[in-house]
């Protein structure tokens, strides 16, 4: 795995000439889980995509699980949520750190470049959100997951978009 700043993953995306034809993948690291969204081809919209249950000895059913959605969704890329507090890496991102270190020690991913990308209170915001609809625990913890994986990803669509002219190429 490579990991690249945020702009230059999406411009050598764009000089690869995958704009339409490859998508992202967002990872929003916790505890237990790790919640999926994915992109669409144009890298306009996220959506969700499933959850990971995370545990230390399952890192090589994680890593093939990543290398199966690589091959079957088409990915050119990860967007892994990192928790910053006050413009410093919060102490929750280490285990995010390890667990990209972890997967990329597998070698199962050889080639996908991954970002960084904010996700402060992506979590937080999702369960605000969800609260008022009182579902069970694990249902609404699995939803928290997902959309916070969303969330993070339509930030990072959104700032690109913004930062660059991505236009659909024929």
């Amino acid at each position: 795995m490579k990991c690249m700043k945020p702009l230059a993953l999406l411009n050598d995306l764009l000089k690869s000439n995958v704009l339409g034809k490859g998508r992202l993948l967002s990872l929003d690291v916790g505890d237990k889980y790790v919640g999926l969204a994915i992109s669409d081809p144009y890298y306009k919209i996220a959506s969700p995509l499933s959850v990971l249950v995370r545990s230390s000895s399952n890192i090589e059913l994680m890593a093939a699980d990543f290398e199966v959605l690589v091959s079957k969704l088409s990915l050119v890329g990860f967007v892994v949520g990192y928790p910053f507090h006050r413009l410093k890496p919060s102490p929750d991102a280490l285990q995010v750190k390890l667990l990209i270190d972890n997967l990329s020690q597998t070698g199962k991913l050889q080639g996908v470049k991954y970002t960084y990308w904010n996700e402060s209170f992506t979590s937080k915001i999702e369960e605000t959100m969800l609260k008022p609809l009182n579902l069970p625990q694990v249902q609404m913890k699995s939803i928290i997951d997902k959309f916070a994986a969303v969330a993070i990803l339509q930030g990072y669509l959104d700032f690109m978009n913004k930062n660059l002219k991505l236009e659909p190429r024929d």
